[in-house]
């Protein structure tokens, strides 16, 4: 609420206490601040606008749902409670229901309110919730852990549930969903996001008294989940907020709350798709992604090592190289080099590889500049590491892309075998071939291209090695020559 419309409001105070308490009962962000002074701080720019945002949605939207994401730890669950206890507090005729994703949690949150609008005073300095609205009280009799009445009213007010628990019998004006999924496992899992989708659609709405409003506080886990689903199928009836923990520039959405250094701590050891999903809102489209997730192998199996290379084709492109065993006509990937990074730069990255994987043979795609690089590689090899066990041969790619990735997914899906802890070891290499799609909206496809590249030299058959007419091989010739 904006200040000159607070000031049409409330009468001129006698003390700065009575102004604060009078700011309280007209505009939420300036409740919290008295409630929890030491969390809702001026600085923290974000809660004012949160705040702000909620209380337009309720005073002024003729939307019916409002979408709102937000980092972990950054108020969420805290917000939604002080809303609810502010919402009874400005009409105690309010009816109030909010879910969590389970029972306990649902619990929780309905005695943080009860609790809250309960508390009594102990001394004149600290103000509690009676001091702002006297006569919003919970009705005696009616403290039940998830269901209770206020005083004046006939009905019950307030109901905390959860997509397992019962609404029967119970109506409200809010319905504020807080966080319904518990973790990445149930995330990933389209039939419990159909099922949460189901409960929401048949059970939570049907719940409503009008005039009615939604409120749906989460991170974002992927593109089907409850907040995806509201923003695709409600559209033109839904305001949507979205918070970032990493801005477009580099910075923190608030360093009070969450600094740099502390986000690259609790997020070094999570999956990357997990933290853009969760932390900058970048979900991941499940239903559409070509791969879901792979087997990792436990003992890696004996025999050749080959390598296939594609070298970045433009600045935003990725160089992408894979170590491999084929073995009983399984990709067993052994190591990669996956980067962004400048040629003179990957060149020494896929010749250390080479060598450190004692690979026998690689392909490297010709294609733009391909060539030239598949030289300087083989001259690193012999000058710097003094080997000539890997035999280098280079290849144009002519064929569509995006048809080969297709063709070959499946085969790729059941027969390529990553190494343990593949996803923490390459996390851009599992992130891109991971949030892969099916059809279009793919910023980047090196990854699973070269995936699809050794589908291919895995199925079809080898061909034999060229030998001249002294009926010495081609790769003889060479290794000859490098020993000289």
């Amino acid at each position: 609420m904006k200040v000159k419309e607070v000031e049409a409001i409330i009468d001129l105070p006698e003390t700065q206490k009575e102004l604060e308490l009078q700011l309280a009962r007209v505009d939420f962000y300036n409740f919290c601040k008295l409630m929890m002074p030491k969390f809702y701080k001026d600085e923290r720019d974000y809660l004012y606008e949160f705040c702000e945002k909620l209380q337009e949605f309720v005073e002024e939207s003729n939307k019916h749902y409002l979408v709102i994401n937000l980092p972990p730890r950054h108020g969420k669950s805290l917000t939604a409670q002080l809303f609810t206890a502010w919402l009874f507090g400005i009409n105690p005729k309010n009816k109030v229901m909010t879910a969590s994703y389970n029972e306990t949690l649902s619990a929780t949150f309905a005695q943080t309110v009860r609790n809250l609008i309960q508390t009594e005073k102990v001394d004149n300095e600290n103000i509690v919730y009676s001091d702002i609205f006297p006569k919003t009280k919970v009705k005696y009799g009616e403290a039940s852990a998830q269901m209770w009445a206020l005083d004046g009213s006939t009905m019950k007010s307030y109901l905390a549930t959860s997509p397992k628990a019962t609404a029967t019998g119970f109506g409200a004006h809010f319905l504020i969903v807080d966080d319904l999924i518990k973790n990445d496992e149930e995330a990933y899992n389209e039939t419990s996001l159909d099922k949460q989708w189901g409960w929401f659609n048949n059970t939570f709405l049907s719940r409503t008294e009008n005039p009615w409003k939604v409120i749906i506080i989460m991170t974002r886990w992927a593109e089907g989940d409850l907040a995806g689903r509201v923003l695709r199928n409600f559209a033109d009836d839904v305001e949507h907020i979205t918070y970032k923990a990493v801005q477009d520039d580099g910075s923190m959405l608030c360093d009070d709350v969450l600094s740099a250094d502390d986000y690259k701590a609790k997020t070094r050891e999570m999956n990357l798709d997990i933290v853009e999903a969760n932390y900058n809102q970048k979900p991941i489209d499940i239903g559409g992604r070509l791969y879901s997730e792979f087997i990792e192998w436990e003992k890696k199996p004996e025999g050749k090592v080959y390598n296939y290379t594609d070298t970045a084709d433009t600045g935003s492109d990725f160089l992408c190289s894979i170590n491999y065993i084929e073995h009983d006509k399984e990709a067993y990937i052994t190591d990669l080099v996956f980067t962004d990074e400048p040629m003179e730069v990957t060149e020494e990255k896929v010749a250390e590889l080479l060598f450190n994987g004692s690979t026998n043979e690689t392909v490297i795609e010709s294609n733009n500049g391909g060539r030239g690089f598949a030289r300087n590689v083989e001259r690193l090899l012999t000058e710097k590491y003094q080997t000539n066990r890997t035999h280098i041969t280079t290849k144009p790619q002519t064929q569509n892309k995006e048809s080969r990735i297709l063709a070959s997914s499946s085969w790729v899906q059941n027969h390529v075998i990553m190494p343990p802890n593949w996803k923490k070891r390459y996390p851009e290499f599992y992130r891109q071939v991971m949030s892969y799609q099916r059809k279009g909206r793919n910023a980047h496809d090196d990854a699973v291209d070269v995936l699809a590249a050794i589908y291919e030299a895995i199925t079809s058959e080898r061909k034999p090695e060229v030998v001249d007419k002294t009926g010495v091989s081609k790769r003889s010739r060479l290794t000859n020559y490098w020993a000289r």
